[in-house]
């Protein structure tokens, strides 16, 4: 196969990583060691999960979603017990009841059982979609921040770090996106 020919400063950088990438084959992710600084390169990288879970914001909605997961598991607990009891309660009854009158107590309490399972799996994926929408907030905001950092590095594009297979450590700009963010995106409450 013939050599693709890339203009100037960009061949420069990418006709390296192509042949790295090329060598690389399903290897795992890793990071090749970095020149002492690197001032500019057109690619960065970001690891976005540390990115979010370690700024300040990501660590308050964090502990909002632990606190607010432990009281579902309190009330859960709670709901389960009086569950329990109300079915030891069915169970005693069933020796004085009709037939007819205990199967209607027991379908009611079987949808009972069901309507609770369901709201509780209702709040606990309200949970999980919130702190989505929450990290998606979080990444709008940070924009402004990443693109001072693009800017800066005078880099065309940040990568999420987990897509690459082969890295410098000097490209990754995470710890200094989460300390510019933390900055300027105080936690909410």
């Amino acid at each position: 196969m013939a050599p693709v020919l890339l203009p100037g400063r960009l061949a420069r950088w990418l006709a390296p990583a192509l042949v790295a990438g090329a060598l690389a084959g399903p290897a795992l992710a890793q990071e090749a060691a970095a020149p002492a600084v690197v001032t500019s390169a057109p690619v960065l990288t970001l690891d976005q999960d540390r990115f979010f879970t370690e700024s300040a914001f990501g660590r308050a909605v964090l502990d909002r979603e632990r606190e607010a997961l432990r009281l579902l598991e309190e009330e859960n607990k709670r709901i389960e017990a009086e569950l329990i009891a109300e079915e030891q309660a069915l169970t005693e009854l069933r020796r004085s009841l009709p037939p007819e009158d205990f199967a209607a107590r027991a379908t009611a309490f079987d949808a009972k059982v069901e309507r609770i399972r369901d709201e509780q799996d209702a709040k606990a994926t309200g949970l999980t979609a919130g702190r989505d929408a929450e990290r998606q907030k979080f990444l709008q905001a940070a924009i402004p921040v990443l693109g001072e950092l693009l800017g800066e590095r005078q880099a065309v594009a940040i990568l999420d770090k987990s897509t690459i297979i082969l890295s410098l450590s000097a490209i990754d700009v995470t710890d200094e996106a989460i300390a510019r963010v933390d900055a300027v995106l105080p936690p909410t409450p």
